[in-house]
């Protein structure tokens, strides 16, 4: 699933092809399902002839700031994404599948064009991304109802602090909830823990202060480091727990020989090292 690194990637794809510039041809899938709450004929009217002012994102959501609402909202759900002609798929570390690299692509939901020529697609295999209109996305459902972004708003140790401690939830099963981080994911939520060494199990109002500020530090750092390399998984560190998790082999070990162990935790499997996760 995209997590915020691979919607951060998109925003800044969708913020290169379409900020400044007037859509000048929409084409919606006929998809009810994925058109949520609007009818895909109402999206392409409410679009064509409006122009982009800015691409913006608050966790797993992203929408176009336009020139008038309504505003587009997106949310690419399991297997979603922004693509762009120029621009080569991003392969998501869960899917086996290589993205079909033709234009346009299979399973597109919204293709926009603009009118310096460039093109838009957002594509939707599982059909489980959502495409919403909003007057005011930041203050309506679903993003009004989100926690800070990691990346744009991580609050100060001591907020993160109380936020945290307040619950008495397993922590891997708080990171994971929306809530309260928006944007982070489970390959997230177990490279965090593993960075921090702190057992997904744990309840979060049984955290030391310094446990605390050691999962702050480690949730800034995967998440500014994927977003640096552009979501691209084979430039994430070495040494990151990332690269050995998929899979749930029973032989799996990080790259220093730990044992990685798996669990479920707030209903998703979790990849942990027991030798150093206390």
């Amino acid at each position: 699933m995209p997590e915020l690194p691979e919607v951060e990637r998109g925003r800044r794809l969708a913020d290169r092809v379409a900020a400044g510039r007037t859509i000048t041809r929409v084409r919606c899938a006929d998809d009810r399902i994925v058109f949520d709450g609007v009818s895909p004929a109402t999206v392409r009217r409410t679009l064509v002839g409006r122009t982009v002012v800015a691409a913006c994102r608050h966790g797993k959501q992203l929408w176009f700031e336009l020139d008038r609402a309504p505003h587009p909202l997106f949310h690419f759900g399991m297997t979603g994404a922004f693509r762009s002609p120029d621009e080569a798929p991003l392969k998501l570390a869960s899917s086996r599948r290589v993205q079909d690299p033709g234009w346009p692509p299979r399973f597109a939901k919204i293709h926009l064009r603009f009118d310096d020529g460039g093109e838009l697609v957002m594509t939707n295999a599982r059909r489980l991304g959502r495409i919403r209109l909003r007057e005011s996305p930041r203050e309506e459902p679903p993003i009004a109802d989100l926690g800070f972004d990691p990346l744009l708003a991580l609050p100060s140790s001591r907020a993160f602090g109380a936020l945290l401690t307040a619950r008495s939830a397993p922590v891997k099963a708080v990171l994971l909830d929306q809530s309260f981080a928006a944007g982070v994911g489970n390959w997230i939520a177990d490279e965090v823990l593993y960075q921090s060494g702190l057992d997904p199990r744990r309840r979060s109002n049984t955290l030391s202060v310094e446990e605390v500020r050691a999962l702050r530090r480690a949730l800034k750092r995967v998440v500014e480091g994927a977003v640096r390399v552009n979501g691209e998984k084979a430039r994430f560190p070495k040494q990151w727990l990332f690269h050995r998790r998929w899979g749930k082999a029973a032989d799996a070990t990080t790259v220093k020989g730990e044992r990685i162990a798996f669990v479920e935790v707030g209903g998703r499997t979790t990849a942990w090292v027991p030798e150093v996760q206390r």
